[in-house]
Formats: structure tokens, C-alpha cells, sequence
């Protein structure tokens, strides 16, 4: 089965991708503070607006 994207979703940008990959990366290592910090710099990308997927990723 394949994922389908929303409609109303924009693609994540490729900052969100690659924070995202460096997160299951850091997870799939049981790097639980990297994990955490992919998670803190995902939010402050999302936040700072340059983020071209906005706050709905």
C-alpha cells in the first residue's frame, strides 16, 4: 500500500525531509537526544517561516 499525500497538504520542503531522515536515522541508532534535537530544529524551520511547507506538515 502506498501513502497518499492530502489534497490540502503542501510537500514538505527538503530542510523538513532531511530533518526528518536524520531523525528515523538517529531513532533506527536508539539516539534518543538526536532524535530530540531533529525534533527541535524541525519545529524552530516550521516556525522561522522559511519553511515552505508551512505549519501544516
Amino acid at each position: 500500500m502506498t501513502h497518499e499525500q492530502q489534497p490540502d497538504q503542501p510537500a514538505p520542503c527538503l530542510p523538513c525531509q532531511e530533518l526528518a531522515l536524520a531523525e528515523a536515522v538517529a531513532n533506527a541508532e536508539y539516539d534518543w537526544s538526536k532524535a530530540t534535537d531533529c525534533r527541535v530544529l524541525m519545529k524552530r524551520h516550521r516556525e522561522s517561516g522559511e519553511c515552505m511547507a508551512g505549519q501544516s506538515v
